[in-house]
């Protein structure tokens, strides 16, 4: 599981909400009412800079676009030079840099969560920044807010996540930008994203961007989601990994395996796109420990802020520091999606909290757990690769359809003390090959990603 005394990243409630909402009669009530709702429209906006024009139409300082089979953005010449002290090392490095900004994206959605997410390489000695900045619906904007401080190794910077950003409207919660009160109807409705690269002066390194995209979404507040139709049957043969059997491995990332759902899940879906580690990658692993992958996978996704390796963005990065591999992170709207994905060959990593019992079979409770969905039963039911397993063959699981479905999608449950807390509202990663057929680019294209 997750780190399961973590407190959500998503905004906490509104009082007034929350004591509206006493206790389980009243979630009865909201799902007898969900589960006749019609289907609501799509609340979320994924956009995402990939191609060369992308690249052209933003505004560079010694930042320069690339063409070619995957286009992208580098860094051309130095803009500048800054000191940054790593505040997880307290070393001070003088860094070259370049910044590349985005056009203004208006939001199709105007959005109370906003969470970035970019595919990149960034070979030693070289390191990038993502920021947002936003435009609120009352016309005023927000400050350059820090989505993260990223590089593939762990060498030459610590990968992190930036605590404590507000300007009294919305917050930076490890990797989602949150209006603090939704229900004061505050919006964001739109925002542009800046990438700075950096660099050892004196080099001729850089990194390499291909993808830089952000997800803004409104999803309404619910204990209950309503009810879909199921589709088609199909299951993916993806590989089965548990976190379990890496309890006690490698404490320093997280306390070891029990909370390494987001990596483990990340490493079944890069491996069943064929993504392959090499001895020399592994060698610092001990020789003595299975499925060492995993191991590597919690390390180069572990947020040196956050203290674990479930930011979202950073494990969507790392898949695509894998050979022709991209890695987003959005939000969903129904298993109807997740169908669609599955009947293209997509698998998908979804994010879900529940209280044990409420997912049959499932066996445990958690605040915050990833799992890969790898298909549908001819029922409907969910077929998931759930990384809280005993080993690797327990791995698979089959879930009840109405119970996944709501755990997954749902934005307020109750937690064990009885207290209204939050959920997921859909969230899930999707890694994908960077060259794509007409089927797999249409099933993207049906879920906002393009």
């Amino acid at each position: 599981m997750s780190r399961a005394e973590q407190p959500s990243r998503r905004t906490v409630l509104a009082a007034a909400v929350a004591a509206a909402v006493v206790g389980p009669s009243v979630t009865q009530g909201v799902a007898d009412a969900a589960d006749t709702a019609e289907e609501p429209a799509r609340t979320v906006d994924y956009r995402a800079w990939t191609s060369y024009t992308d690249w052209r139409a933003g505004s560079a300082q010694g930042a320069r676009a690339v063409a070619g089979v995957r286009p992208g953005v580098v860094l051309a010449h130095p803009a500048g030079t800054v000191d940054y002290t790593d505040p997880h090392t307290g070393r001070t490095a003088s860094w070259e840099y370049a910044t590349w900004t985005s056009p203004v994206h208006r939001l199709r959605v105007p959005a109370t969560e906003a969470i970035a997410s970019w595919n990149a390489h960034t070979p030693a000695g070289t390191w990038l920044q993502v920021e947002l900045h936003g435009t609120y619906s009352d016309g005023t904007e927000t400050p350059w807010y820090v989505m993260g401080r990223w590089a593939a190794g762990d060498e030459d910077i610590r990968r992190t996540s930036v605590d404590g950003q507000s300007d009294g409207k919305s917050s930076i919660w490890t990797d989602t930008f949150a209006v603090d009160d939704a229900t004061t109807g505050l919006r964001l409705v739109a925002y542009r994203l800046r990438l700075t690269l950096y660099r050892t002066p004196g080099t001729d390194l850089t990194p390499t961007v291909w993808r830089l995209g952000a997800m803004g979404s409104d999803v309404p507040d619910r204990f209950t989601v309503p009810a879909s139709t199921p589709g088609a049957a199909r299951e993916l043969v993806v590989p089965r990994y548990s976190q379990e059997i890496h309890k006690g491995q490698y404490p320093e990332y997280d306390n070891g395996g029990e909370a390494w759902c987001s990596p483990t899940s990340s490493q079944m879906i890069i491996e069943y796109w064929g993504g392959r580690l090499t001895p020399e990658q592994l060698f610092w692993v001990d020789p003595s420990y299975a499925d060492p992958q995993v191991d590597h996978a919690a390390r180069y996704t572990y947020d040196y802020q956050y203290e674990g390796c479930g930011n979202w963005p950073f494990n969507a990065a790392y898949a695509a520091t894998y050979k022709g591999l991209q890695g987003v992170v959005t939000r969903l709207g129904s298993l109807t999606d997740l169908e669609a994905l599955i009947a293209a060959g997509i698998p998908a990593i979804t994010s879900q909290s529940f209280l044990k019992g409420e997912l049959t079979g499932a066996g445990y409770g958690t605040a915050g757990h990833l799992m890969t969905v790898i298909g549908f039963t001819a029922d409907g039911d969910v077929i998931a690769n759930d990384p809280f397993s005993p080993d690797d063959e327990a791995v698979r699981r089959v879930y009840a359809r109405r119970e996944f479905e709501n755990i997954w999608l749902r934005t307020k449950r109750y937690n064990a003390s009885g207290k209204v807390v939050s959920g997921s509202g859909g969230v899930c990663y999707l890694y994908f090959p960077a060259r794509l057929g007409i089927r797999m680019r249409r099933a993207l294209a049906a879920v906002g990603v393009r």
